[in-house]
């Protein structure tokens, strides 16, 4: 896929594209029915782009911590986005300068440099100063473009909006079988294996430490069960059921936030791996335990509840 960053305007091109504009952070099942609708549309010779900001408007302008952090950062929704066929990436480096522009501006001297011929948007967009243009006020400028809008229905699952600060909220508070139905897959992260204080290996439980996964949503402190993918491993033998403990752990004074796995019947050497850890059923929540036996008890605990869970006899 193509990357195009854009700091003031795009250059012009004159490659006629479907265009979809929107954050698509988490690329959940409303962004995914914008983008199957973008490839009915999509003519011979037309490619299939978004144009999307690589931060929240919300974290720059407000500083708001609830955007800081994204269910699909940046390199992960580049991935997703070239799975369903986008060609191009416009991607905005969102500014409070750029948040000036008008409705406008941003069609006419903006959208003007792109062959746009179509333009697909959810119900709901809204860009321009202010956020002050609509659906319909979009349609009326690209038509002077020779563009047209495509607008997609509001998309719901069991009567719920899916929207991204819906599905954050059910990452936030441990929802992640609710974030699952919302997003089409489990919520995931994907990180490098750093070296810790090796206190789960003391402990007989030893995990892997989960390293550059700040820009991810936090899950709700506590423990869950999913599943671990050790990147570059062999067909067949990279995927293992795994216990998930994601917080700040009380019970040996931890410092910050750490998400770190138990890979179960797993042994071997991990760091400086690639891993992806999946989240697909919150267990507990985080708990502050008198003493290192009692944090042991429950462990051990967990264990026999996650192979439960999962029908998996010991090794």
């Amino acid at each position: 896929m193509e990357v195009i960053d854009i700091a003031s305007q795009p250059p012009y091109d004159s490659k006629p594209i479907v265009l979809m504009i929107g954050k698509f952070d988490g690329i959940h099942k409303g962004h995914q029915a914008i983008l199957q609708t973008a490839n009915e549309l999509k003519r011979e010779g037309e490619a299939l782009a978004v144009m999307s900001f690589s931060e929240h408007p919300l974290w720059v302008l407000k500083q708001d911590e609830a955007f800081k952090r994204k269910i699909t950062p940046e390199d992960e929704k580049i991935r997703i986005l070239g799975q369903f066929g986008v060609e191009r990436y416009y991607r905005i480096r969102f500014s409070k300068e750029y948040a000036q522009i008008s409705a406008e501006e941003f069609v006419m001297e903006h959208l003007s440099r792109l062959n746009v011929k179509r333009i697909v948007v959810g119900e709901g967009f809204h860009f321009g100063h202010g956020q002050g243009g609509g659906t319909k006020e979009l349609g009326e400028l690209c038509a002077r473009i020779g563009a047209e809008v495509t607008v997609i229905p509001l998309v719901t699952d069991n009567g719920v909006k899916i929207g991204s600060s819906e599905i954050r909220t059910d990452i936030s508070e441990g929802r992640v079988e609710t974030a699952f139905s919302l997003l089409g897959r489990p919520y995931s992260v994907t990180g490098i294996v750093i070296h810790g204080q090796k206190l789960g290996r003391k402990l007989g439980f030893p995990t892997i430490n989960m390293g550059g996964v700040d820009d991810y949503v936090f899950p709700k402190p506590g423990v869950y069960v999913g599943t671990a993918d050790i990147h570059g491993e062999p067909e067949g033998k990279s995927r293992y059921h795994v216990l998930i403990s994601a917080g700040y752990r009380p019970t040996v004074d931890g410092q910050g936030y750490l998400i770190e796995g138990y890979l179960l019947d797993f042994s071997g050497d991990l760091y400086d791996r690639t891993v992806t850890l999946t989240f697909m059923h919150y267990l507990r929540g985080e708990i502050k335990f008198t003493g290192l036996d009692a944090l042991i008890e429950q462990m051990k605990q967990d264990e026999v509840n996650a192979r439960r869970l999962l029908s998996v006899a010991p090794a």
